[in-house]
């Protein structure tokens, strides 16, 4: 090889020499199985399979992964292990993420350069809850402007009729009144449970924060979780001492002492991200919870620190430099509308991916399925010829006028997704039209232990490629 050619290499690999680990975050709203992602992506590394789209797997390069301690004692380790027991051995998904989890992956690898062969990698994972994701949505706001976009959510029609009671008593209320803290905690709760109803109903997934309300961890019961929107006018100056400045207080608290921590120490740090999302769900419930994604999306997205960096940047001011998004639950469509499944998502975050690719970051977007539940079948039907899939539907599904017993394998026709994705927001797609139910893990051979097993999937290698390839070479 020639001498400069050396070189060159040198000079590009240099800060990857220098720095053997990489961070990366798995964000995504709630339910949209970052938990089932991150059990996969570990399990295949571990178990050294040959994933074609990601070389050094497939090449046979990689010499071996393990599990190492993090470095940050003070945060939860992910269970790893239990939730593949889970998945493998019970059939069921994973709890939902509920506190922010780590772990790391050491990985062994050769590279095609003898000088530097072999070499490692720590691969830090950090999974967050999708439910304090929305807090990002509230660092730039104040009371006032959070107060009334609050209420214009409630008011749309999709959230009128399950808001009512709240607002009523909202109008019933006067701002300048005194603190009552009795008070201040029966209107919370009713708050509360108007956020959980939207998660329920219209939202299909968490999209209004505080998303501590929803999922409050340790601050279950504390004044941190004491604070509501109120129905203020326009420019209307919240007197000191009254109920509207006791709210305005708490909201500013839950601002300084639990969402700007929760970014400063755990996003500023992330070198590369994955954000999950179910477009499907959303699909599911209709254009308002299209439209309620895409703006939460929009709005969380707008908080991660994302571009490119330079050599000092990497330890001084670090930065996500790569992004992908993802359409989780791929495997819930045939494989021939995947594309317009990542179509769909690309018009969802379309102005996040400008912002990333603005400020330098590699940005990428796919359909996958970390695990994949179904098989693709074709059938005919009056004459029509029909590509469906077919899986077994987790008990108590209530799909096709029936309720499923998760034990009974069940052909779906999921429907088809537009081939132009902004019919999505124009009421195009019928009520009805695209079901996508929810699917038990598949069976797994019980003969073998847990870290022979497959774990089939859709498009993880090209997830890990997109991700990590770089970091490889």
């Amino acid at each position: 090889m020639a001498a400069h050619s050396v070189l060159n290499r040198l000079t590009r690999r240099l800060p990857h020499l220098l720095d053997r680990r990489v961070r990366l975050g798995v964000p995504g709203l709630s339910r949209a199985g970052k938990t089932v992602f991150t059990t996969a992506l570990i399990h295949n590394l571990m178990r050294a399979t040959r994933l074609p789209a990601f070389q050094m797997a497939f090449n046979e390069r990689l010499r071996r992964a393990r599990l190492v301690p993090q470095p940050d004692v003070t945060i939860a380790r992910f269970p790893f292990e239990e939730h593949l027991q889970r998945l493998a051995r019970d059939r069921a998904w994973p709890e939902s993420t509920r506190q922010i989890s780590e772990i790391r992956v050491e990985v062994e690898y050769e590279i095609p350069s003898a000088w530097t062969s072999p070499s490692h990698l720590n691969i830090d994972i950090v999974d967050y809850p999708g439910e304090w994701l929305l807090d990002l949505m509230l660092i730039n706001e104040d009371f006032q402007s959070w107060s009334r976009k609050t209420l214009e959510v409630a008011a749309r029609p999709a959230h009128r009729e399950l808001a009512r009671p709240w607002i009523e008593t909202l109008q019933n209320l006067k701002n300048t009144d005194p603190p009552d803290e009795a008070l201040a905690e029966k209107l919370c709760a009713s708050f509360k449970s108007v956020l959980r109803d939207f998660r329920s109903g219209p939202e299909t997934v968490a999209t209004t924060p505080p998303g501590r309300f929803l999922m409050p961890g340790d601050l279950e019961g504390s004044p941190a979780l004491t604070f509501m929107p109120l129905d203020l006018d326009p420019g209307e100056a919240i007197q000191p001492g009254s109920l509207a400045a006791l709210m305005e207080t708490r909201f500013n608290n839950y601002k300084a002492h639990v969402v700007k921590p929760f970014f400063e120490h755990h996003f500023r740090k992330i070198d590369r991200q994955i954000v999950l999302v179910d477009v499907l769900a959303s699909l599911n419930a209709g254009p308002s919870a299209v439209t309620d994604l895409e703006s939460a999306l929009d709005n969380v997205m707008m908080a991660f620190r994302i571009g490119k960096h330079g050599f000092l940047s990497r330890w001084f001011s670090p930065r996500a430099d790569k992004v992908l998004f993802v359409a989780t639950k791929a495997d819930h469509l045939h494989h021939e509308q995947h594309q317009r499944l990542t179509d769909v998502l690309r018009l969802l975050v379309k102005r996040a991916i400008a912002r990333s690719e603005a400020a330098g970051a590699d940005v990428g977007s796919l359909a996958i399925a970390s695990v994949r539940a179904t098989r693709e079948q074709t059938i005919s039907e009056r004459g029509q010829t029909l590509r469906v899939v077919s899986g077994v539907l987790e008990a108590g599904e209530r799909f096709s006028g029936k309720t499923w017993d998760g034990e009974t394998e069940s052909l779906i026709f999921p429907g088809e997704l537009p081939a132009n994705p902004e019919d999505i927001f124009r009421g195009a797609v019928l009520p009805g039209s695209l079901r996508f139910p929810r699917f038990r893990p598949p069976v797994f051979a019980t003969e073998l232990p847990l870290d022979q097993l497959t774990l089939p999937h859709i498009r993880l290698d090209a997830a890990l490629k997109f991700l990590l390839g770089d970091r490889f070479k």
